[in-house]
Formats: structure tokens, C-alpha cells, sequence
């Protein structure tokens, strides 16, 4: 829950929070949440499909742009999140909430998508590879997903001007895209040994993610001042 880290009373009081208190960040339940929102799993499937038949020194350079772009991404998301719920005069529970609506949209479609057929691509012409592809399908929406972007944005905005806290988020993030990276390099090969039970580790992933959007939206609902 992306709001649930930290005291309901601290997000209340004004657009971000005014006079907010103290909070503790809880690097373990942070690590969890980006590791739901940005993390390995949801990539390697789609990772595979995009570079099929290319050699691995392609592959190496598309995985190693598709992370540069998504660190630059979420930075510039978490130094401008602040900012812009300034001038917008939105609320850290309103985001919070849009975020989790996404989430639980997603999540749902990927459960329903999982007893789906799976369309046969085989009489497809083959494309060329192009390392564009790294920013757009893989950087994003792959990687950095929009609830993802609204979780980096709410955590800067909760660390403010606490160097630690901001740091830990930071660090956090850059671990999830290292082991972002770690995945597609090695995408292959953890297909090839564990592909039937990361079938079901998705389900499983989607279960929880669509239960971590509804509870991020009643957590954002009962912070908001009607």
C-alpha cells in the first residue's frame, strides 16, 4: 500500500500534507511495493518476445538502455512529482488512489487474461530489431508502469527534504531496475527452468496486486477530507 507506510493523519492536513509529521519509511514494505509495481516478473515474457532471434550483444545493449531510460524516468518523476502537486493542488491521497484505481485495472485484466488463448503470431512477418524498442514497448509501459511512476511519486514526496529517507527510496529503486536488468539478461534461461510455475507465480502476482490497489484505494479513501 502506498499510502499505508505511514501515518493517515500525515496526509491530510493540505494538498501535500502541510505540518506533516515525522515518518518513518519502511524500507522493507517499500522494497515490496516497487518490487509488485516495477519489478522482474512482468518482464520477461515480454522481454523474449521482443528480442527472438537477435544476437546477444543486442540483447545485452536493449536491456542496458531499457534501464538507463526507466532510472531517468522515475528520477525525473520523483524530482518533479513534488512540483507538480503543487501547481495542480493535488492531494498525496488523490494520487495515491489514482494509482491504486490503475493497479487493480491492470491487475484484473491480467487475471482475466490468463484463461485467454494465446494468439498465434507464428504467420506474423518478422520485424527488424531496433534499439527504440528499449524506450517504447520496454522502458515503458513494460517497466515503468503508471502506478509504478505514482508510487515513486508519492514516496519522494513523503521523504521532502529528509536526505535518508530520500535516499532509501532511491536506493530501493535502483536495486528493483538492477534486478530488472539481471532478469532479461537471464530471461531465457529462468523461462526455460521455471516457465510453467512463473505461469502461476503471475496469477498469483495479479491476485495481489489487484488486492494491493483496492486496499491502496481504501486507504487513500479514508484520507481524504469530505
Amino acid at each position: 500500500m502506498v499510502v499505508a507506510c505511514f501515518p493517515v493523519q500525515s496526509l491530510a492536513q493540505s494538498p501535500l500534507g502541510a505540518g506533516m509529521p515525522e515518518v518513518e519509511f519502511g524500507a522493507r514494505k517499500t522494497f515490496f511495493m516497487l518490487f509488485l509495481m516495477l519489478g522482474p516478473i512482468k518482464i520477461l515474457v515480454p522481454f523474449v518476445t521482443i528480442i527472438r532471434d537477435c544476437d546477444p550483444r543486442f540483447r545485452r545493449q536493449i536491456a542496458r538502455r531499457a534501464i538507463l531510460f526507466s532510472a531517468a524516468a522515475l528520477a525525473i518523476a520523483g524530482l518533479l512529482g513534488r512540483t507538480m502537486l503543487e501547481n495542480f493542488e493535488i492531494s498525496l491521497p488523490v494520487l495515491a488512489m489514482t494509482g491504486g484505481i490503475i493497479l487493480f485495472l491492470v491487475a484484473l485484466q491480467t487475471i482475466l487474461q490468463q484463461s485467454a488463448s494465446v494468439p498465434d503470431r507464428s504467420t506474423e512477418p518478422a520485424k527488424p530489431p531496433d534499439l527504440k524498442l528499449a524506450l517504447t514497448p520496454l522502458a515503458f509501459p513494460i517497466i515503468v508502469t503508471p502506478y509504478g511512476v505514482a508510487a515513486v511519486i508519492v514516496f519522494a514526496t513523503l521523504a521532502g527534504g529528509r536526505q535518508a529517507e530520500g535516499l532509501t527510496v532511491a536506493a530501493i529503486v535502483l536495486v528493483v531496475l538492477a534486478l530488472d536488468w539481471v532478469a532479461m539478461i537471464f530471461a531465457e534461461t529462468i523461462l526455460r527452468w521455471i516457465g510453467t510455475s512463473l505461469q502461476v507465480l503471475a496469477v498469483v502476482l495479479g491476485v495481489t496486486q489487484a488486492a494491493l490497489g483496492l486496499q491502496i484505494i481504501l486507504h487513500s479513501l479514508s484520507m481524504i477530507e469530505w
